[in-house]
């Protein structure tokens, strides 16, 4: 903690490099893209995609989960959704899930979180989508190969993106042609970014 501490005391004397940028930012954003990724500290939008501050807006929980249009209750995600789109136009929705992602091992493996009971009902809105896959992981037959993690990252990623596509304002969006969104795996271990195509399968982008 200590040299995090350090690290922000001296921020000030690091900004100073670029003061007209950083002015320019206290006067408003204007980011190109919503990114909606898990709560990871691995997973650092900034350092993956190399964006500047001001070029990303974050949404971040654990296991990128967005809760459906119109759940009771306020939601930060909703908000966020709707702020970044109504307020800032941003034109492109990222879902970013990873590799060795913790809340999909959870349910993957089936754990027992009464002890979490937050994360518990948090990953109940993933569950539902997942059901397929997860009963492939819990209850394999003989002779058959289990989904791996990334499997169900990768499932819950394209769930999202159809929880994201359940919002007024996106499918709006998506009508007129103003909005585009995007699916990807980030693999920790090795920094390859997996973009979903048309047809379904996440493929390293070759550029």
């Amino acid at each position: 903690m200590k040299a995090l501490l350090d690290r922000a005391r001296t921020f000030t004397q690091r900004v100073e490099d670029e003061r007209g940028e950083y002015q320019k930012l206290a006067e408003g954003q204007y980011p190109e893209a919503l990114f909606i990724t898990c709560s990871d500290s691995r997973v650092i939008p900034a350092l993956i995609t190399g964006a500047r501050p001001g070029e990303i807006f974050e949404l971040r929980n654990a296991g990128n989960i967005v809760p459906s249009y119109g759940r009771p209750g306020a939601s930060g995600e909703a908000a966020t959704i709707e702020y970044a789109l109504e307020v800032l136009g941003v034109q492109d929705v990222v879902v970013c899930g990873h590799s060795h992602c913790g809340a999909m091992g959870a349910l993957k493996s089936g754990d027992d979180l009464t002890a979490l009971p937050g994360v518990d009902a948090w990953l109940d809105l993933a569950r539902p989508e997942l059901a397929g896959v997860l009963a492939g992981a819990n209850g394999v037959p003989a002779g058959s190969l289990a989904p791996s993690l990334s499997d169900v990252a990768q499932r819950n990623v394209v769930n999202q993106l159809a929880a994201v596509r359940s919002y007024p304002i996106v499918r709006q969006r998506l009508e007129e042609d103003k909005l585009r969104l995007h699916g990807w795996y980030y693999e920790i271990d090795t920094g390859r970014v997996y973009e979903l195509d048309d047809d379904g399968h996440f493929r390293v982008h070759t550029g």
